[in-house]
């Protein structure tokens, strides 16, 4: 840890992913980005890159519970007829569809097909991954965890300094959460290992943006740092 100007700043792995002050955030890790059969495969991805990572992200959610870490889970959450999407929200689905400068004649065909809807089996987490009675579940309708949420509210109230991220997908909700948490002054640490996308360019491309200006490790460093804290 470095001081300057009197302030403690986290400066090591270790002090970064510290149980006293860091938070596990566990973004989007739900049927329908993960698993067969859910909105991703439907729509002819590979989601071999997604599943593979599941065994990943459990390693660590199990060490931070040995740990006694403080763990969010963050839940995409959408309703029907699109409420709760402002057109600038549908616009950038669009563009993601690859429908950028399209006319499209019936854009409620195109939108029908949501993810992550309520109480479907495609919102739910997988099963791996289903939270614990006493962990916080945050629902979000953003790309980012920290918009239009309780999570910088619940962070603070619990002091917690600095975010262990893992999650799906790299380049969308994984990526927009890491960069706010650093906008909302937390310290993220992102598990390259368990963090994955449909798309491995932008996977990549992702991980090197975020590398250049936030701590990107893997998760057999933070495991070993978790085993040591609880043999203290």
């Amino acid at each position: 840890m470095l001081v300057v100007k009197g302030k403690q700043v986290l400066t090591t792995l270790a002090d970064l992913v510290n149980p006293r002050h860091a938070a596990l955030v566990l973004v989007d890790v739900q049927n329908d980005f993960v698993m067969p059969g859910g909105f991703v495969h439907r729509h002819g991805f590979d989601v071999s890159p997604l599943v593979q990572v599941v065994p990943r992200i459990k390693a660590v959610l199990d060490a931070a519970r040995r740990a006694g870490g403080f763990v969010v889970h963050i839940q995409t959450t959408f309703y029907p007829d699109l409420v709760a999407e402002s057109p600038a929200a549908l616009h950038a689905r669009l563009v993601r569809m690859g429908l950028k400068g399209i006319d499209v004649e019936s854009p409620e065909k195109v939108l029908a097909d949501c993810y992550c809807m309520k109480d479907t089996w495609g919102w739910k987490f997988v099963d791996e991954l289903t939270p614990l009675p006493d962990e916080v579940v945050v629902q979000k309708h953003h790309g980012s965890a920290f918009i239009g949420t309780d999570l910088d509210l619940i962070l603070r109230s619990n002091e917690r300094k600095s975010l262990v991220i893992v999650g799906v997908v790299t380049q969308g909700c994984v990526m927009t959460t890491t960069d706010d948490a650093a906008f909302f002054e937390y310290c993220p640490v992102l598990l390259s290992d368990c963090v994955a996308s449909q798309r491995p360019q932008l996977h990549e491309a992702a991980l090197l943006i975020m590398s250049y200006t936030k701590y990107v490790t893997e998760s057999s460093e933070v495991l070993r740092l978790w085993a040591k804290s609880r043999e203290r």
